[in-house]
């Protein structure tokens, strides 16, 4: 709920409610709410409790480019410790889901969240490769704090490209090309930072207008 904006930005929860909600007590529900400001989905203030997370420009960009900086160094802990094997299924990965996506409309929006799951898939697959689990536990907080943002983005045509720059980064990774592989990643993470306003007015749109909020497909 938080990481889908079924909170809209900025409105109090009601602990009560929730509780009613999901059919549990008041206890693990502040304890979740607790935990989901720890983790950077909520807000909490003194006298007046907890608060769904502002859809803020400009923390989004920061996220993006904290991401960016870190899959950097991912791609290279993944040329340095993973096996020909795993290098080679990686991009055997990229090139099937290729195949399956390949001939589905650019504006069909029914798809946006199965290629949102595959696209982060894909990048924690590579910080799986590079052996430290702090990355990943760092890159799927980073990913479910944007998630919203990537499934509008995805939604407007950015899908047409990602794939074919999946590839170039495996194929670069499987060839060991450190230097390389950060640069093609810093590029695919970075080709949208100039849209981010945009994609925010779109997901302001999409918040206020809804019948039903979007759920993750896991």
């Amino acid at each position: 709920m938080a990481m889908t904006y079924r909170f809209r930005p900025g409105e109090r929860l009601n602990e009560i409610e929730l509780a009613k909600q999901l059919a549990v007590s008041r206890t693990p529900v502040r304890e979740a709410l607790s935990r989901l400001v720890t983790e950077g989905y909520l807000t909490h203030t003194a006298n007046k409790g907890f608060s769904a997370r502002p859809l803020d420009a400009k923390q989004v960009y920061d996220l993006y480019e904290l991401r960016s900086m870190m899959e950097s160094s991912a791609v290279a802990l993944a040329c340095e410790r993973a096996s020909d094997d795993e290098l080679a299924a990686l991009e055997e990965g990229v090139r099937t889901v290729q195949r399956d996506s390949r001939v589905e409309a650019a504006s069909d929006y029914s798809h946006a969240l199965e290629h949102l799951r595959v696209d982060e898939n894909f990048h924690e697959t590579i910080a799986r490769l590079g052996r430290n689990g702090e990355y990943l536990r760092l890159l799927q907080n980073i990913n479910g704090r944007i998630h919203y943002v990537r499934w509008i983005d995805m939604q407007n045509g950015r899908r047409r490209h990602t794939q074919s720059e999946h590839l170039q980064i495996a194929r670069a990774i499987r060839q060991r090309d450190a230097q390389a592989a950060a640069g093609l990643i810093r590029n695919h993470i970075s080709r949208r930072l100039d849209q981010i306003v945009d994609v925010i007015k779109a997901g302001y749109a999409e918040i206020y207008t809804r019948d039903v909020p979007p759920t993750p497909n896991t």
